[in-house]
This record gives structure tokens, sequence and C-alpha cells, in this order.
């Protein structure tokens, strides 16, 4: 791995330690400094990101039911992302995985999912 390589993963673990530190101790619902959602300010509608930095609050607290009541489709991600990640530290070792996971059969059914659920949370009430 490069210097340069390596400095890009450590400024990568230090913004996600950075940002897991203010997410804990700073409840997102009652901080007037986090950002809200500009798509719910002008429609009034949920975006399928809505309730993500409460939910991320909410899960650093261990509160996995509050946590998916805020944005059940963040929560069900996090496997996936986990499975993407491990694609990409093995992209080398296990290119054909790596393909799979990033192709556009993938990245079909990402865009399918989080239409329907921007759709689903806003006609239903999810």
């Amino acid at each position: 791995m490069t210097i340069r390589k390596r400095g890009i993963w450590i400024a990568i673990a230090v913004a996600v330690v950075v940002f897991i530190c203010i997410y804990a101790m700073a409840d997102p619902g009652k901080g007037v400094w986090f950002p809200k959602c500009p798509f719910y300010a002008v429609t009034g509608l949920q975006c399928p990101g809505c309730g993500s930095q409460r939910a991320i609050h909410a899960l650093l607290h261990g509160h996995l039911s509050e946590a998916f009541r805020y944005n059940a489709l963040l929560v069900a991600s996090i496997p996936v992302l986990a499975l993407l990640s491990a694609a990409e530290i093995d992209r080398k070792r296990h290119p054909r995985f790596y393909a799979a996971v990033n192709g556009t059969k993938a990245a079909i059914a990402v865009l399918i999912t989080v239409t329907a659920w921007w759709i689903l949370r806003n006609v239903i009430g999810i």
C-alpha cells in the first residue's frame, strides 16, 4: 500500500471516529446545528434519508428498534455496507466478487430499493 493510499485510509478512519463521537454525544433531534432535510422543509414529504441522523444516534446508544423507526432503510443497509466494504478491501484477491457487488445489477437493485422506500414511507407512513 502506498503512503498516499494509507493516508487516505487514515483520514477516513479519523473522520469516522469524529462522526461517531459527535452523533454519540449529541442528539440530532434536539441539536440546532445538525442539518435539516431541505426536501422535507420544502415539500413536507420524507426523503429516503430522513431520520438517518436520529437513527445513527439511536444505534450508537444500542436502541435498534428506535433506530429502525427513524429510518428502517438505514438500519437494513448496514449489512450491505459491510459487504461492500469487504469487497473493497479484498478487491484484488476476489475481483469477481467485487465486480458482482459493484455491477450494474447491484446498482439497479439499490436504485429500486431506495425509490420503493421513498414512495412507501410517504404513502403508507412507515
